[in-house]
């Protein structure tokens, strides 16, 4: 499903990978990219697809996953505005190493190989954030395999929603999710998950209503999680 850019010259805003860019080049990636909306639930890619573009999310949000060959789901992480994914099969003209599905209705825009190639050579500082980029990826997948060893599933369910409720400063933040999801990027089954949550309700941490958990007190749950109070 293809949607028209808003305004010329504020597609890439935030995107710290085309920070460095000169306005001109700006125009030309946003001229050179395909825009895209993604309904929630529906798959951008799925892992070993081929590596065809970088995509670069401008709303909603979208959990990177890996599928196990019992049909058991992790997710890697994730992504919300403006962060961009699909690099690492650009770079390695590999295939997909995840899937990704978007979990609430997304707008993006979609950038060739050949586009992203040709501007990488002709702009070599867009390399420092693509590295920046990878690092960050390196970063959470070292948490993540930490957060298994050292958390229990509560303290992963807390972290998970900390993550999700993302910089909001709301007294009331809503996180739509249904329970499978929540379980995948907890790493838990959903039983297991569904008994914190109820937990972390009885405390008054947050309530759900449906499939939506409305997070009432992060401060709580950062505690629970063993994080840093901000």
């Amino acid at each position: 499903m293809e949607m028209r850019l808003p305004e010329p010259g504020d597609a890439l805003t935030g995107v710290e990978m085309f920070a460095g860019l000169e306005p001109e080049v700006r125009q030309r990636v946003i001229a050179a990219a395909v825009p895209r909306t993604y309904r929630k639930g529906q798959l951008l890619f799925v892992e070993n697809d081929p590596g065809e573009s970088l995509i670069v999310l401008r709303r909603g949000a979208v959990a990177v996953f890996r599928t196990a060959p019992t049909g058991e789901r992790a997710v890697l992480s994730v992504i919300r505005p403006p962060d961009v994914l699909g690099e690492v099969s650009l770079l390695d003209a590999s295939t997909r190493s995840a899937s990704a599905e978007a979990i609430e209705d997304c707008a993006a825009l979609a950038l060739s190989r050949g586009a992203f190639m040709e501007l990488v050579h002709s702009n070599p500082r867009i390399l420092d954030a693509v590295m920046r980029s990878l690092g960050g990826l390196i970063r959470r997948l070292t948490e993540q395999n930490a957060d298994h060893v050292f958390l229990d599933l509560p303290g992963r369910v807390a972290k998970t929603l900390v993550r999700l409720a993302g910089e909001s400063q709301a007294p009331m933040i809503t996180i739509e999710l249904n329970q499978s999801q929540l379980a995948e990027m907890a790493g838990g089954s959903r039983q297991s998950v569904n008994q914190a949550i109820g937990s972390f309700a009885s405390r008054g941490w947050l309530r759900t209503e449906g499939r939506r958990i409305v997070v009432t007190d992060v401060a709580a749950l950062r505690r629970r999680a063993g994080m840093s109070e901000r």
